[in-house]
């Protein structure tokens, strides 16, 4: 496994890897009014692009001898620091593995890049969102020391989703 920057010849990857990796996990949980709003803003070609044109954000992607099997975005500045008392955080607003992919390690490299990162550019701690009934994904934060820090809510179209705000402090 390789851990690279993106380029724009990525993008239609990412949006793939975003979507299949979203609905695998969650498209149970919306209608299709709901979720294909959401799914088209976010996980189209000119969503991607639309993030990957903003200078706040950094995507990641992990690769191998099969293509693309995940990637991580993150913000130099989080949209969640009104959350915290912390002064120069980042977030980690993305993380995905492609679909039988988990438990390999993958995430783990992208998590530890991710903290990397934030380390370099003197962030102070790194948020992150994860929602309320992803348990999975909630012990493999709290293994990096992550704590709940709030209640926040998600929208996918109509529907908000309770969501946890967990960081992880920098400090020192």
């Amino acid at each position: 496994m390789i851990l690279r920057p993106a380029f724009l010849e990525d993008i239609p990857a990412l949006a793939e890897l975003g979507r299949s990796s979203f609905c695998a996990k969650f498209a149970h949980l919306y209608s299709a009014e709901n979720l294909d709003p959401f799914l088209e803003q976010v996980y189209s070609i000119d969503g991607v692009t639309s993030d990957f044109n903003q200078p706040n954000l950094i995507y990641q992607l992990a690769e191998d001898e099969t293509g693309l099997i995940g990637f991580c975005k993150i913000a130099r500045r989080s949209s969640y620091a009104e959350h915290s008392d912390a002064k120069r955080p980042m977030s980690l607003n993305q993380l995905y593995t492609a679909a039988g992919r988990t438990g390999q390690g993958i995430g783990a490299a992208l998590t530890d890049w991710a903290i990397a990162e934030a380390r370099e550019h003197s962030a102070d701690a790194v948020q992150l969102s994860v929602y309320s009934e992803n348990y999975g994904a909630q012990r493999f934060y709290a293994r990096y020391g992550f704590t709940k820090i709030a209640d926040i809510g998600f929208w996918v179209g109509n529907q908000r989703d309770a969501e946890f705000l967990y960081e992880l402090r920098l400090d020192s």
